[in-house]
């Protein structure tokens, strides 16, 4: 008798978002031009989670094999509480009080891990070659998108921060969390919440778009005059003009959206996932032309 040898076929790893709604979400591209950049055996795909499912959803997913996750709206808070439930949450996503990216390993708990904020402060010091160190900075809302950047903007050592949004309350929530963090990596970052009209006398080197009014083409009422000479202006919504970007370019803003963020902080995930930096720049130049 003649023996048959079959080649074993290469193992490849599954990775997915997850969200709800998810059919818009830019991250498979990513990804696969990731794998293929850095020749990777890897799959990754969108998964609609029902708003009431996250949990039975990821634990499916665990159960099938799969490898990690990166988390979109609305689950981000979710998948935090689920990571502290079953496993671990880094600081960072401690800090950020939500994650954005999920690790499985064979016979280890599951690992939360948030790299929006990195993602942001890569693409405005790498891409944008936008110092960050000794500016002064304005973040404008305190949501979970603000949260998610605090840590990594304190890391990179700018002279003040001022966090302002519509509601005080939450601005002052997250000026407190903010001073946690400075006083816990000793930084000399000043912080402190505005209202937007308190703003009338104050500039900023760097200002932070994190509300969700570019989607509803709203306006944030603050003064023409927050914006420095040489200010760059960062709205972390991307695909479209927003009526904060159009303020900052009246006022000679240098301005930027969050494409090049999405790119990164999906860089810093496959990087915790698969041990290897990607190349983001042929990247975001490819989605930038999709979006054309």
């Amino acid at each position: 008798m003649t023996d048959i040898h079959v080649k074993p076929l290469n193992r490849v790893d599954r990775y997915a978002v997850v969200g709800n709604p998810i059919a818009h979400s830019k991250s498979p591209i990513i990804h696969d031009a990731f794998a293929q950049q850095t020749g990777q055996a890897m799959t990754y795909e969108r998964i609609l989670a029902p708003i009431d499912g996250f949990d039975d959803t990821v634990r499916a997913l665990i159960a099938e094999g799969y490898k990690g996750l990166n988390v979109t709206v609305p689950f981000k808070f979710e998948a935090l509480i689920f990571a502290t439930k079953n496993g671990i949450a880094n600081p960072r996503a401690d800090r950020a009080r939500a994650s954005n990216t999920l690790i499985f390993s064979e016979g280890s708990a599951v690992v939360a891990d948030n790299t929006d904020g990195l993602g942001l402060v890569n693409d405005i010091s790498k891409n944008l070659k936008f110092d960050i160190r000794h500016k002064r900075v304005l973040l404008l809302g305190s949501g979970g998108a603000a949260f998610g950047v605090l840590q990594p903007l304190v890391e990179a050592n700018p002279s003040l921060i001022v966090i302002s949004n519509r509601t005080f309350a939450k601005a002052e929530n997250a000026a407190r969390i903010l001073s946690e963090i400075i006083d816990s990596t000793n930084s000399d970052t000043v912080c402190m919440a505005k209202r937007f009209d308190e703003l009338d006398e104050q500039t900023f080197d760097l200002v932070i778009n994190s509300t969700s009014t570019g989607l509803t083409d709203s306006v944030l009422p603050i003064p023409d005059t927050v914006y420095a000479e040489n200010c760059l202006a960062y709205e972390m919504m991307y695909g479209r003009e927003t009526p904060f970007m159009a303020q900052a370019r009246r006022n000679g803003a240098q301005v930027a959206d969050g494409l090049g963020m999405l790119v990164e902080q999906a860089a810093e995930a496959f990087y915790l996932w698969r041990g290897v930096h990607p190349d983001t720049k042929p990247v975001m130049d490819k989605i930038r032309a999709l979006a054309i």
